[in-house]
């Protein structure tokens, strides 16, 4: 081998080392770089970990308990039912809560519902009237608009004629006769509430207002008299109370004059009869006279 090719694989051979040297310490580096990072990231992630096992210990140490929720959810709640407002038709009544009302009361309104009695509500009154019409009113709750009213005008012997007018109130003017009205309030097809009205003419509502019936004035009369009669007495006690001494005086001899009068009879009866009980005769004195006439 030539001295020349020898040099040549000498450098070749040195370069080398010099690369592998210059090479091993970076990747050594980069190897404990990487080391520490995945040691700073494995830090990081307990840390994590370490705060969020905090915030849960946090979370569950300020976290509401449930079982006030759970006791209050034992609590059995009692319910009543107040009075409905109407006795026949539609009306509203209370739902009262007669145990675990949330303010603490004995008892608390939950809510208002509906309520219904018989439909037939007989004969009513207008909600106002004068001499020339009236007006009539089906019955119903809020919303008005809910139901179905069906007006009818009454005849006596005759099917009634069913009106055009469906709305709540009906007004009639007053007729030279009487005339009668009824009305059907319908909530889905059902009848739920009927009413009947009279409507008089002018001159029998004049009879009507003026007129007083004959039992309220005697009734009246006789409640005059007593409390008149009840009044004299009360002052006439105050007066023999007051004036004791004069009305003593006054009735004192009056008084003694019947006594004497029934002591003097009294007398007299027992002289009768003392007399009566005195023998008639003596029981010697015929005895007497026989032997003498002998």
């Amino acid at each position: 081998m030539s001295p020349r090719g020898t040099g040549c694989s000498a450098g070749l051979l040195l370069t080398v080392g010099w690369l592998l040297l210059a090479v091993l310490p970076s990747a050594r580096g980069t190897n404990v770089t990487a080391a520490v990072q995945d040691a700073g990231l494995a830090h990081e992630g307990e840390g994590e970990e370490e705060t969020e096992n905090n915030d849960s210990e946090t979370a569950e140490n300020y976290a509401p308990t449930e079982t006030e929720d759970v006791s209050n959810a034992n609590v059995v709640k009692e319910v009543e039912f107040g009075m409905c407002t109407v006795t026949c038709g539609i009306g509203v009544r209370e739902v009262i809560l007669t145990n675990g009302c949330p303010t603490g009361e004995s008892k608390c309104v939950v809510r208002v519902e509906e309520c219904r009695g018989p439909t037939d509500c007989g004969w009513g009154k207008p909600i106002s009237e004068s001499l020339e019409s009236v007006r009539l009113a089906c019955i119903h709750t809020s919303p008005i608009n809910r139901f179905k009213y069906i007006w009818k005008l009454l005849r006596p012997d005759q099917q009634s004629i069913v009106l055009v007018n469906d709305s709540a109130i009906l007004e009639v003017r007053r007729e030279n006769y009487p005339l009668a009205f009824q009305c059907d309030t319908l909530d889905n097809n059902e009848i739920v509430a009927t009413i009947k009205f009279t409507i008089y003419t002018s001159s029998e509502l004049q009879m009507r207002r003026s007129g007083l019936p004959v039992t309220d004035a005697a009734l009246i009369f006789v409640l005059t008299v007593g409390v008149i009669i009840c009044v004299f007495i009360i002052f006439l006690l105050i007066f023999i109370i007051v004036n004791w001494a004069a009305v003593k005086a006054f009735w004192g001899p009056k008084a003694s004059t019947p006594e004497v009068q029934s002591e003097q009879s009294s007398g007299r009866y027992k002289d009768s009869t003392s007399l009566d009980q005195l023998p008639t005769e003596m029981p010697g004195e015929d005895d007497a006279l026989s032997e003498w006439n002998e």
